[in-house]
Order: C-alpha cells, then structure tokens, then sequence
C-alpha cells in the first residue's frame, strides 16, 4: 500500500490528540499538516496543547515542533501538504459542515468524527465491519460537489458502538425491536476527571442529543444507497437513554431485543464468533483480527479490563440470556475514543485507502 500524507483538523482537542498517538506510527499515514482554531495557529503543537495533553502516553517527538495552522485561514496551504484530512474540530455544526464542504471542494478528502455531516443524504456514516457497501454513493456526492477527488465520509456516533455492532449479525433473524441503556465515559464529553469534577460519585442521566443519535443512526447504517442517496432502514424502532458514568474510558450498553424468529442463545453466540467485516477480510492496519468477543464469566466485560480488547478496537459482550419481556437481553462495550471515535474514523479512512478513493 501506498503512503498517504494526512492532516489533522482539531488536533489539540481529546479527539484530536487521539489522532495524533494512533497516527504516530501507522504504516500507511503520514502527519503533515496539523490545524486547529485561530487561537492556537503559529504555536508549535506542544505549545498549543500544553497542560491540555489527556494522556499518559506523551506527545510523540515528532509532533511537539510542527506548527499548527489555522483550520479556516490556511485551508489552502493545509490542502497543498496533504492527500486527505480528519476532522475532529469543536465548533457548531452549520461551521462544521461549512468548514468540511470547502475541504472537500478543495479535491481533499475528509474523514469526519465530527456529526455535522452523518444525515447529509449522500455522506456514507461509516462503521467499516457493517456498511462498507455505503462508500458506494461518494461518486454521487462528488458529482453534487464538482470535484474529482474531494468528499466527506464520517463515522458514527461512539455510543454506536457498544451495541449497533452486536446486532448487525442478529439481523437474520429479524430484529422486531431493541432498548439501550449507555453509560458513557466521561472521555466523550472531552473530559477527564481533573476536568469533570461534578461526576466524582456521580452519575448524570441526560447527554444532549445523544438519545436521539443512539436511535437514529443504526436505521442510517442500516438503509440502502438509492439513486445516490443513502435511504434510511425502517425497522428495527430503537429506544435509548443515555447516561453519563464516572469511568475514564469505556461505553458500556445493557440491550434488550426481540426477533421475528427467536434464534436460541448458541445461534447468537455463533453468529457473534463468526461475524467479519471487510476490514478482517481486507487485514486493514488497524483491524481487529476478532471484532467480536463474548466473556462467559457473569461479571463481564467491565471497562476497566476489557475497553482495550485488540487495541481498543475490538467490541466485547456478556450476560446474554432470556428476558421476560424482550427475547433477550446482554451487555456491550466498547472502547469511546478508540474505536469508537479517533479508531473508527482511522479505520475509515484504511477501508477508504484500500478501496481506492484516496487515489
């Protein structure tokens, strides 16, 4: 595979420096180009971020004396140093998708964490394992767009995936229905525990807009490419309610579903052992070589132990038995700023790389 030059839109941000670890090393994509809020443009990175580094991990060497420019003023010279760019700004989403639109009519592919873009009728919301077909419609937005090589492709919401992943290998058997409770790390507000006091022996039962993406966007990556559009799936109904937990990283799901044909809890377990994408198929870098594993201990998965399952980027579950209201119930979690944000949207970008639309 080639190597690709790569900028990073929001780089001091907790998506942003995600980016920027997973990136540090990776075979095929090179940072050239590293770009936030006017603020911090001309500031070398290390001086941008500061005290506001996240991780344990440090600022790779190579990072902490590159300048960062600005996302807006310098989209030109950012578009001459780069082949594609992720985006993972914090702005409101009208700029967002103001912002991403002239990246992409500047023949600059984007690779979206943010959600501006995920219901924009012709923009494929990407989980790489599930919906790979989607990329489909990029020649459609390309066309709406007048570019040759420009589009925006995004990846889902990170609740998504602690429990949209376990169902996807159910769907054979006709999801009627499905109920998700999430409880989210504080990491996907952008937060840690030196930022996000109030949550210390707390739990906070609402995250604005989180309900209605918890519901929403698995019938998106669940619908079809029309006519160049991507035409949402009816069914399965989603109810969610989304909750905010004092835990580092991690999103946890309890799920409750029911089937046209009950298949029975071995039917499950192997359609969940079996289960590949197209990233396993295609050994993407960033794959995890198992997307699905299931724990038989009764006190499994917990954050704290499993969020790093293949990297962060594999998905766990547990506990799945019979419910009395539901068919079934089990637990998911998954990894929020791994696979779930900075991961996925690397993992996008790979399946997007393979597939040729980088070129």
């Amino acid at each position: 595979m080639k190597t690709y030059n790569v900028g990073v839109i929001g780089a001091t941000g907790m998506v942003g420096q995600r980016f920027m670890l997973l990136l540090a090393n990776h075979p095929w994509f090179k940072v050239t180009a590293l770009a936030a809020s006017a603020r911090s443009a001309g500031k070398t990175y290390a001086e941008a971020v500061g005290e506001k580094w996240s991780f344990e991990t440090p600022i790779p060497e190579s990072y902490k004396t590159m300048t960062v420019l600005d996302a807006e003023a310098d989209m030109d010279e950012i578009a001459a140093k780069v082949d594609f760019v992720f985006c993972a700004v914090n702005m409101d989403k009208a700029k967002i998708r103001a912002i991403e639109e002239a990246y992409a009519k500047k023949e600059v592919p984007v690779v979206s964490n943010n959600s501006a873009h995920r219901f924009t009728a012709d923009v494929p919301m990407i989980i790489p394992e599930i919906n790979a077909e989607h990329l489909d419609v990029i020649p459609a937005q390309r066309k709406r767009l007048q570019t040759k090589r420009g589009f925006i492709a995004v990846k889902s919401n990170c609740s998504l995936q602690s429990y949209v992943p376990l169902l996807h290998p159910l769907k054979g058997f006709g999801i009627k229905d499905a109920a998700v409770c999430t409880y989210q790390a504080i990491s996907g507000a952008g937060k840690t525990f030196k930022t996000m006091p109030e949550i210390l022996d707390n739990v906070i039962p609402y995250i604005g807009g989180e309900e209605e993406k918890s519901e929403k966007e698995p019938l998106k990556i669940w619908g079809s490419v029309e006519n160049g559009e991507i035409v949402s799936a009816q069914s399965p109904v989603i109810t969610a309610q989304c909750l905010r937990v004092p835990v580092s990283d991690g999103h946890t799901a309890a799920v409750f579903v029911s089937f046209e044909q009950k298949p029975t809890k071995e039917q499950i377990l192997e359609a969940w052992k079996n289960f590949q994408g197209e990233p396993q198929k295609l050994g993407l870098p960033s794959a995890p070589a198992q997307f699905l594993t299931y724990f038989e201990e009764d006190n499994r998965p917990q954050a704290k132990l499993d969020r790093m399952q293949f990297g962060g980027m594999g998905v766990t579950a547990g506990r799945l038995r019979e419910d009395t209201l539901f068919d079934y119930k089990f637990i998911g979690l998954s990894h929020n700023t791994l696979r779930g944000a900075a991961g996925g949207a690397v993992l996008l970008a790979e399946l997007l790389a393979a597939k040729g639309y980088m070129d």
